[in-house]
């Protein structure tokens, strides 16, 4: 490979106290039913993150074949997972909110609403004046629904999944360098300071703040970009108070948004790349490592914030487990996506029941 390829954002970490518990309420509500891995074991790379130590956790990665990125949902087994020190605000470093989604903004807000979710307002104008509101799960994360005409699959789900995210940094300038110049985020849609009505029903959402919005202008392209799909991120900093660290004195795997995945390929020449840009790998799992039902290698990388953000390339992945179908994806051409018929054999690792 010449360069590094970037498919696109593979899944969100979620910390949670029960796994199957926050697993049936996404489903339910995320259309995250398709299982590619689930395993329990010890987290032995991430010491610089978990106190030094091993830690014993069980994660789920489910996907929703409308596309977006999956949820890894995560969750700690010999301890019990920290919640924030202080209530989370707009503006607080790291991932304040996960985008979802949809076809329909004002469809999902009524449905959701009628189902006893807590919408965090009615739907107004953000912006680039397209319809969004925000929700907080039962366990105290928010999600915005954005609107979105990208997608994989149509099985007349309210959403899709993950298809960004809303995060807390401390020099727009500094960030944007860093998720433009790494990952591809070279569009700028908006970039604006004001205090926003899109924002006033949340945590610290009448401060001031500066926003930025970014996109990518290039296609996503490799193995499962059809999947995964275009994405955007917001870029937040406040201006009229101090932000909070949202993982300060916390490990990974506590309660919260944990990390921003993106796969790729390349792993070596992003190695390369982040050290030579200043955001040298702070976990670096080697060439390979076994999930399970899955296989591939991974690493972290920090921006300017200390936002932890994962790489993952993919080498194993299952298609079909119940008669052990899996593909290898080591000489396959890293920029070519898969066939439809094969993306969409992936629903055969559908759950109905959880847990």
């Amino acid at each position: 490979m010449k360069e590094k390829n970037i498919s696109g954002i593979q899944q969100i970490g979620i910390g949670v106290s029960d796994v199957y518990e926050a697993w049936r309420w996404y489903k339910d509500f995320f259309g995250v039913d398709i299982r590619m891995f689930e395993e329990a074991a010890v987290a032995e790379h991430m010491l610089p993150y978990t106190g030094g130590k091993p830690r014993a956790r069980h994660a789920v990665l489910a996907l929703n074949m409308q596309g977006g990125g999956g949820f890894e949902i995560w969750q700690y087994k010999e301890r019990t997972p920290e919640a924030p020190k202080l209530p989370v605000q707009l503006g607080d470093l790291g991932i304040f909110a996960v985008k979802i989604k949809t076809r329909d903004v004002k469809n999902v807000y009524e449905n959701f609403r009628s189902k006893g979710v807590t919408v965090l307002g009615s739907p107004v104008k953000d912006p680039k004046s397209e319809e969004t509101f925000f929700l907080e799960d039962p366990f105290g994360n928010v999600f915005q629904i954005v609107h979105s005409n990208n997608w994989f699959l149509n099985n007349k789900g309210l959403t899709g999944a993950a298809y960004g995210a809303v995060i807390g940094v401390s020099d727009i300038e500094k960030s944007i360098s860093f998720y433009k110049g790494i990952l591809g985020y070279d569009k700028i849609v908006y970039d604006t300071t004001d205090v926003f009505s899109d924002f006033n029903q949340l945590q610290g959402g009448n401060n001031k703040v500066r926003r930025v919005l970014l996109q990518h202008s290039r296609p996503r392209t490799g193995a499962f970009s059809p999947v995964f799909g275009a994405s955007e991120l917001e870029l937040v900093q406040v201006t009229d108070r101090k932000a909070e660290k949202i993982f300060h004195e916390r490990f990974w795997g506590d309660l919260g948004f944990i990390h921003l995945c993106f796969d790729i390929q390349g792993m070596k020449l992003l190695r390369e790349e982040c050290k030579a840009k200043g955001f040298p790998f702070t976990v670096d799992a080697g060439d390979t490592f076994d999930m399970g039902e899955a296989a591939g290698a991974f690493s972290y990388t920090e921006d300017p914030d200390g936002t932890l953000i994962e790489f993952v390339e993919t080498h194993k992945v299952p298609i079909l487990k119940k008669i052990g179908w899996y593909l290898n994806l080591r000489k396959r051409d890293p920029e070519k996506p898969l066939p439809r018929w094969l993306l969409k054999a992936i629903s055969f690792n559908r759950v109905k029941t959880i847990g």
